[in-house]
């Protein structure tokens, strides 16, 4: 991995742990376990592009795809999400959980 690579890969991490800090700690409903430690880091304010948690909105022409796109997008990451989306041992149903409880309406 190049010297660039490892940079952004760390300023990307960095950026979600602020964003996490910042984001406001009271969301309606009890959010998948896996939540606070990946995806909350970019979705809780919308880092990155990432259509924030509870935004159904933002949520609607995503959710148009279908899950079973969604999860593929997770699963191999797009545009700033890494692979995984920062839950490698997330399995599918998993990632289905997650998406649905960011793109309710909080």
């Amino acid at each position: 991995m190049s010297s660039t690579a490892i940079f952004r890969a760390t300023a990307t991490r960095l950026v979600a742990v602020l964003a996490v800090a910042a984001a406001p700690s009271v969301l309606a409903g009890d959010p998948p376990p896996q939540y606070a430690a990946s995806c909350g880091a970019c979705h809780a304010v919308g880092v990155a592009g990432a259509p924030a948690t509870g935004n159904a909105e933002a949520w609607a022409p995503r959710m148009e795809k279908g899950m079973d796109a969604l999860v593929a997008s997770v699963r191999n990451g797009l545009n700033a999400m890494p692979p995984g989306g920062l839950c490698n041992s997330c399995s599918d149903e998993d990632y289905a959980a997650l998406i649905t409880y960011m793109s309710t309406a909080q």
